[in-house]
């Protein structure tokens, strides 16, 4: 399917969250615990519609709503513990960590993720997926995070390859737009998993 639609595809770039791992619910539970330990509560479904943004964005975003700057470390700690307390209910995307698996060896392949390195690798680790992956950039490595491109700017250059010679799964927006922004080829794993269903 990919060496059809994209026959010069010499390198598959992943984002992590939603893309290879089912992790939102798990974030979903994580932030808002992150949140209490400032006093302030913030709805699952606020943190579901904003799927995709860099933790920054996220707090950018509460304390604009809330009208208060935040002690992010300390925020960012309780989410962590929480994360980091449930992993063992973290999912692999089954219909993208296949295609992960099934070239693994065959082509060169990078993580690029908006989330922080320590989620990111436990994501990865926890479920196998890290050792198909020759590269893990996340939004420690770069100046900023998607929709900007550096990310997968960053992740095309640790494999040596050009950003056209990329093919980037994603399954957000802002990932889209980032992926197309480096000028990668891109496929959006939400219609990925629409086919998937109907099959």
């Amino acid at each position: 399917m990919i060496k059809e639609r994209f026959p010069d595809t010499k390198a598959l770039i992943f984002d992590c969250d939603g893309t290879l791992v089912d992790s939102l619910g798990l974030y979903a539970l994580a932030w808002p615990a992150g949140l209490r330990s400032t006093g302030h509560a913030m709805e699952p479904s606020w943190y579901l519609e904003r799927g995709g943004f860099s933790g920054d964005m996220l707090m950018d975003a509460f304390e604009q709503e809330v009208g208060q700057t935040l002690d992010r470390a300390q925020v960012m700690k309780a989410v962590w513990s929480t994360y980091s307390e449930g992993i063992d209910e973290l999912a692999e995307i089954a219909a993208v960590t296949a295609i992960a698996r099934e070239f693994h060896g065959r082509l060169p392949m990078a993580v690029a993720s908006s989330g922080p390195s320590d989620f990111v690798r436990l994501s990865l680790r926890s479920l196998g997926l890290d050792v198909l992956f020759d590269a893990i950039v996340t939004i420690e490595d770069v100046a900023a995070a998607k929709p900007a491109p550096d990310l997968f700017l960053e992740a095309a250059r640790r494999l040596g390859m050009a950003p056209g010679d990329c093919l980037v799964f994603e399954d957000s927006v802002q990932g889209v737009q980032a992926a197309k922004a480096a000028g990668c080829n891109v496929i959006d794993v939400r219609e990925l998993l629409e086919e998937a269903a109907e099959a």
